[in-house]
């Protein structure tokens, strides 16, 4: 046995993941002989787990399986806590590498929504960002048809087995993607159906495999609170679009912003959220170009075609959120110290901490601590 098939032995295992793999490799040195030590070898549908089996029906659906020890493992998920045992990839594995922006939002989409979601998506991916969603209605799917029309390369990461796939209504966008280059991904073996499990995970792998998250239209308590709240602990950009005051489809939004999300409003400001993960966001415009942009600037917020700055410096912090940042390391801080420390009411603290960690600043540890973020 392989480290490779090792780990998809246990993907197949009951009540098996990958802290527990992690606690186990620790313990007998490789994930091979942590499998051969492991004594409940139980299938999570009951019985022998067969891996052997697993590969073959990966071969028969094209389907490539892959894991933490193969090379093709995408870097972003490798490095982040909770990364799942195996991926499932149907389609260009490379294309979960590619530096991406991950759209989510409400399967109810508003006609607003569905008119950002594409204008967001289509800009982003002509100037070469991988576009990442659920393959869901609504904003999901806007957003992956959006980013085909610009010849871009999308991935959807679904909350099923790739033989279950859901919903059904994306089965043929889900075909175009993989055709036009992008994937289609799970890290849930074949024959697992959706549930009320499964969405939480594959909305961690769309948070992990991206560099920022944008949400367009999300109501309070929906899914892609959840995906945003997860990218904050990853230390990933988190970003929203504004909305009416009065419709619950923004609510969730607007939430975010107030909270300390980073309110986009085009291509362009989510570009310069991100500058310096994607190759030549860095560099200068040309100077025949830059009269011309400089004087387009005013119109520019309703134009769809992006442009980049030549400079980007980080997100700044209020003179609060500074106070705050003076006395956070990496161990972690307790919020009633910071309270303590920085001589501000414990509503406020509570609020900067949370604009904090939704901007990737901080994070937060059990027992209502706050930390840095994990070095990169």
């Amino acid at each position: 046995m392989t480290d490779r098939e090792a780990y998809v032995a246990f993907n197949l295992t009951e009540q098996v993941g990958s802290v527990k793999v992690g606690q186990l490799v620790e313990q007998f040195g490789s994930v091979t002989a942590a499998w051969e030590n492991y004594p409940k070898k139980v299938s999570r549908t009951g019985g022998e787990v067969d891996w052997q089996a697993e590969f073959k029906k990966a071969e028969k659906f094209g389907v490539t399986i892959v894991t933490p020890a193969d090379e093709a493992y995408p870097e972003m998920l490798r490095t982040a806590p909770g990364r799942p045992l195996a991926l499932y990839v149907k389609g260009d594995v490379a294309a979960l590498s590619k530096p991406a922006v991950a759209i989510v939002g409400t399967r109810r989409v508003t006609p607003y929504g569905a008119d950002q979601a594409a204008k967001f998506a289509h800009d982003l991916a002509a100037n070469g960002w991988m576009i990442l969603s659920g393959l869901a209605l609504g904003v999901d799917a806007e957003a992956h048809r959006a980013a085909l029309d610009a010849g871009g390369v999308t991935v959807g990461v679904l909350g099923s087995g790739l033989d279950q796939f859901y919903p059904p209504e994306n089965r043929e966008l889900a075909r175009e993607m993989v055709r036009k280059g992008g994937a289609v991904v799970s890290e849930f073996p074949f024959g697992r159906t959706p549930d009320t499990q499964t969405f939480p995970q594959r909305n961690h792998v769309v948070a992990a495999l991206a560099k920022g998250v944008l949400a367009i239209e999300a109501p309070p308590k929906s899914g892609t609170l959840i995906t945003t709240g997860i990218a904050a602990d990853l230390g990933r950009t988190v970003m929203a679009v504004p909305g009416r005051v009065d419709s619950r489809s923004s609510a969730g939004c607007l939430a975010l912003i107030r909270d300390g999300a980073r309110l986009v409003r085009h291509a362009r400001d989510v570009e310069e959220e991100l500058c310096g993960f994607l190759p030549g966001l860095e560099q200068p415009l040309a100077k025949k170009a830059g009269a011309k942009a400089k004087k387009a600037d005013a119109v520019r917020d309703e134009a769809s075609a992006p442009a980049v700055r030549a400079a980007c410096p980080p997100p700044p912090f209020s003179l609060e959120e500074a106070l705050v940042m003076k006395h956070v390391d990496a161990e972690g801080v307790s919020m009633d110290r910071l309270v303590q420390l920085t001589k501000l009411p414990a509503a406020k603290v509570n609020a900067l901490c949370m604009a904090l960690r939704l901007k990737g600043r901080v994070r937060f540890f059990p027992g209502n601590r706050v930390a840095l973020p994990r070095a990169s």
